[in-house]
């Protein structure tokens, strides 16, 4: 009776408000800084963002039960079953959560049985075998969790702490969901993660803002989306709720992606996944450069930040490649303009790539990258160039750079931009959120994206016009007069001051004036100190 048994249908909540403030994510952050006296913390990341995956699923696969039980011991449902072993059979019914995206959880999996094992000494084994149950009935998830909860250096008293602190959390439930808690926990977690193991760390978290930036400015409603460095998956997730936003449904693009770090490779998995982002990361982690998953793919968005000036990256063993025939082989000992031209190699005809590079890749004429860069601007395909201020990522506190390239400046979405591109200078953009780190405000974000919507002819984006010490629209012709460095500081020029109306002599007089002043303080706080100093014996 059980297997023709067509999918109860769930009834739908109204989705809520994703801006409720989270007050547990610190809590999370204490009890993981527990574990950090006995690993790295490349390997605690994986501890507990591991058993908050598994809070998340088992959330949601305890609403849906618990939906079930109630629809079937109702006489008055459409779904009431009157015997209770059937019934049963219905809550054990493995289609019944697959039908609305929960994965099914297996009994020894499901959180209740690891909270009441928490203070066991078993509890990382209990755990292992929780993961591997759950892999084996969830085929998007093979091989993708954490499962060395056992380990001897593992402290089993700290992990029943965590997991009696995440119990008291709803993660996966409906209004959870639909909040996005546990995508927000992730992105709180990556974004400490990163700051906490520096340079290292920050190779698989890009901020948010920055990620939000790149996909405002190019607005990826619907295709194919790629990027060949995908970290923990942050640009697809963006790109998928920058669709939702602007009415779209998930699945309007297609995505692809690959990552060179087997650890990070199955983080953005698991990021994907509790989303519900089907995405083909190839079978396993492998290098773009080396062993390019994606061959075919011709691409009509990417959005990438690769790692900065790569120093090993095997070039010495690519000098004939395909993707360098156009525009020049890269040096060995730098992969900037190597990523350039692999992106450019996966674009569509009407392609645009958005993507984050260090300042150097503007400017630099080292091992012929000056040549490359030179071609790439020939060819019509640099659309525009960001300066960013610094202190936004938590690698590194070096300013950065975005490059946006399209296919074809004149394929109709748009208006003919043929040897043109738009400079903006965003160095003086952005807030201060602590002593070290700088974020860029929805507003900073809306001005930099309406700007290029406006430069690009995007409809109801309103007229362009050049901000001195902003943004300026500046020809080839005029980028080769500046040896085709990109820098857009050099476009852009400086910042108009407003007259405050003073005449030039009054203002000269008052100046003057003041002036004067400060030298004679100046010379009185000088005689004050050598006084001091003589009456200590150490002056003349």
């Amino acid at each position: 009776m059980v297997g023709k048994r067509k999918s109860v249908k769930s009834r739908h909540m109204a989705q809520k408000s994703n801006g409720a403030n989270l007050g547990f994510e610190e809590k999370l952050w204490q009890v993981a800084n527990k574990l950090r006296g006995h690993m790295d913390p490349a390997e605690y990341k994986h501890v507990v963002l591991g058993i908050i995956f598994l809070k998340y699923i088992s959330d949601a696969f305890e609403e849906r039960y618990q939906q079930l039980a109630l629809w079937t011991s109702d006489p008055s449902s459409d779904y009431y079953i009157k015997e209770t072993p059937a019934r049963y059979e219905v809550l054990e019914e493995r289609d019944e959560y697959k039908a609305e995206n929960v994965f099914w959880i297996p009994k020894e999996a499901r959180w209740s049985y690891l909270q009441v094992n928490a203070r066991q000494p078993t509890i990382g084994r209990i755990i292992d075998d929780a993961m591997m149950a759950i892999e084996h009935d969830n085929i998007s998830l093979k091989g993708v969790l954490p499962k060395d909860y056992a380990r001897p250096t593992l402290n089993k008293q700290q992990v029943g702490e965590l997991i009696d602190l995440i119990s008291t959390i709803g993660l996966g439930d409906k209004e959870n969901r639909s909040k996005d808690i546990l995508g927000r926990v992730y992105e709180y977690f990556l974004g400490k993660f990163a700051s906490t193991e520096g340079k290292k760390g920050g190779e698989f978290y890009t901020p948010r803002c920055v990620v939000r930036l790149l996909v405002e400015m190019i607005e990826p409603f619907k295709g194919r989306i790629y990027d060949p460095c995908c970290g923990s998956g942050g640009m697809f997730i963006q790109s998928e709720d920058f669709i939702r936003q602007h009415g779209g449904r998930i699945g309007d693009i297609s995505v692809y992606g690959q990552e060179s770090n087997p650890t990070t490779w199955r983080l953005a998995r698991m990021n994907l996944a509790i989303r519900g982002i089907e995405a083909n990361l190839g079978p396993h982690n492998a290098d773009s450069f080396h062993d390019d998953l994606h061959k075919d793919l011709k691409a009509d968005f990417i959005l990438a930040n690769p790692p900065f000036n790569m120093k090993s990256w095997g070039g010495e063993r690519l000098r004939e490649d395909v993707r360098w025939r156009e525009y020049g082989a890269p040096p060995v000992g730098n992969a900037n303009f190597a990523w350039i031209q692999h992106f450019i190699h996966h674009l569509s005809p009407t392609g645009i790539a958005g993507f984050v590079l260090a300042n150097g890749s503007m400017s630099s004429n080292q091992s012929g990258e000056g040549e490359i860069r030179k071609n790439i601007i020939e060819a019509n395909l640099v659309d525009c160039m960001i300066a960013l201020p610094a202190q936004l990522f938590y690698g590194s506190p070096i300013p950065v750079c975005l490059w946006f390239l399209a296919r074809n400046k004149r394929n109709g979405k748009f208006r003919d931009r043929s040897r043109q591109t738009l400079f903006i200078d965003a160095r003086k953009i952005g807030h201060m959120v602590d002593r070290i780190h700088r974020e860029l405000s929805d507003e900073d974000i809306s001005r930099i994206a309406s700007t290029y919507h406006a430069w690009r002819g995007v409809a109801g984006a309103g007229a362009y016009e050049d901000i001195p010490g902003f943004c300026k629209s500046a020809t080839t012709e005029e980028i080769a007069t500046h040896n085709y460095v990109l820098t857009p500081g050099r476009y852009v020029g400086a910042e108009d001051i407003e007259d405050d109306g003073e005449p030039f002599e009054e203002k000269m007089a008052r100046l003057t004036e003041k002036l004067e002043e400060q030298f004679q303080e100046s010379a009185r706080l000088e005689a004050a100190i050598r006084r001091n100093l003589k009456e200590l014996g150490y002056g003349q």
